[in-house]
């Protein structure tokens, strides 16, 4: 079989659709006819998507904070699980935050971090981040 037809073929008859749908027959699909209701997503494919999104979220922190790559592991990781989490313009209204994280000030970073609506709406994941800020501190 030729499979490179079949997917020119699938491609004509199902469209690609880069966001959820519902079908003719109702189900919530996605991609080239990708019944997520009946079928879902493999885990190989959701670390596929992760993968994307984390690069998503560095894109995003490269275009505003480009310091961010020079800043210590644990806050590096941080702050990308916070762009990953908010989005890269969302994350830019931490004003105060980013400027303690580019100035090396790793406490106040955390301590701005957990001062906001965001870290009542997430709870633990924002305590989480705020300790890798912190810890970002220790080895200096």
């Amino acid at each position: 079989m030729n499979r490179d037809q079949l997917q020119e073929d699938l491609i004509l008859d199902e469209e690609i659709r880069l966001k959820p749908y519902r079908c003719t027959a109702g189900k919530l699909t996605i991609g080239i006819g990708r019944n997520l209701d009946d079928v879902g997503i493999s885990r190989t494919e959701t670390l596929a998507l992760l993968d994307a999104d984390i690069a998503r979220a560095e894109q995003g922190l490269d275009n505003f904070a480009p310091w961010w790559r020079s800043l210590p592991e644990p806050a590096a990781r941080g702050l990308v699980n916070m762009a990953f989490n908010l989005g890269a313009g969302r994350l830019a209204g931490f004003e105060g935050m980013l400027a303690a994280l580019k100035c090396g000030d790793y406490n106040l970073a955390a301590a701005e971090a957990l001062d906001s609506k965001w870290a009542k709406q997430v709870g633990d994941r924002a305590h989480r981040i705020a300790a890798l800020f912190r810890s970002a501190g220790e080895d200096k």
